[in-house]
């Protein structure tokens, strides 16, 4: 079984990706746990949680966020009613993050499906303000659908791997398991910001996806945004697997550098990874 996190603010993109998440796990046996998280302005999460339950203020919140969660659960089962899923309906009076974090740790989280959330911005052209926080603060694999995506089969993933960075079996070992489920084929994209030797990362993806083969390009000294953009127009992938350390590298790859202005605007989901 399967423990998924479907974080949502009950607006048509949250639904969107809710939607993808059914059609990407079809044949599976999933618990799906579907977020909602609330810290209502100028009211204390412990003022909610150990007070008197009939004010109006606790009634309000709880009663409408309720309404609209049963809403989500009924439009997920009407459109898996041949599937093996359950559907938890989660409330959290707190910041999107600790919420999160806490779901990920309480309930074996083993990946979150999020969509952007409209928010606007330099760095909220990709990713809402909401998604970025959770790719860069929790520590779990995140797929992010892009607004109005529709499923598409996966017939390929592309995996773009950093060697600057050091990267996890845990990680590679997340790919593995979505291509083969899928039944998919695996487009490795080396990206090498720095001249260093390749051999012994190379070795490890070549361990890690012995069983299920990988066809390996290589970009030397172009961004990686013109990369990535140019590598997906030119050879179709249905989902974009990249591995991220930290900020710095995760801003560079998807936004550009800072001469460059050049931002990368993924049509495909992006799997998060983390080192």
């Amino acid at each position: 079984m399967k423990n998924i996190l479907l974080p949502t603010d009950f607006s048509e993109n949250s639904k969107n990706a809710i939607r993808f998440a059914m059609a990407f796990f079809e044949g599976e046996t999933c618990t799906f746990n579907i977020l909602n998280s609330q810290k209502p302005s100028g009211y204390i999460t412990a003022d909610v949680l150990y007070g008197a339950p009939g004010t109006s203020v606790y009634d309000g919140i709880l009663n409408d966020n309720k309404k609209e969660l049963e809403k989500i659960v009924q439009f997920c089962k009407s459109i898996s009613a041949k599937e093996d899923f359950t559907f938890v309906p989660k409330i959290d009076f707190d910041n999107i993050i600790d919420a999160v974090n806490q779901a990920v740790a309480l309930y074996n989280i083993e990946l979150i499906v999020m969509g952007t959330n409209g928010a606007t911005g330099a760095e909220e052209v990709v990713f809402g303000s909401n998604t970025l926080k959770i790719i860069r603060k929790v520590d779990c694999p995140v797929i992010v659908v892009p607004e109005g995506f529709i499923f598409e089969k996966i017939n390929s993933v592309l995996l773009s791997l950093n060697y600057q960075y050091d990267v996890p079996n845990k990680s590679l070992n997340v790919v593995s398991e979505i291509v083969k489920k899928h039944k998919a084929s695996l487009k490795i994209l080396e990206i090498e910001e720095e001249n260093i030797e390749l051999v012994a990362q190379r070795n490890q993806t070549e361990d890690v996806f012995k069983e299920i083969g990988f066809e390996r390009f290589s970009i030397k000294n172009i961004p990686a945004s013109i990369a990535i953009n140019a590598f997906e127009q030119l050879i179709p992938v249905q989902l974009h697997a990249m591995v991220v350390e930290h900020k710095s590298f995760l801003d560079r790859f998807i936004f550009g550098s800072e001469t460059s202005k050049i931002n990368y605007t993924s049509p495909i989901p992006l799997l998060i990874l983390h080192e």
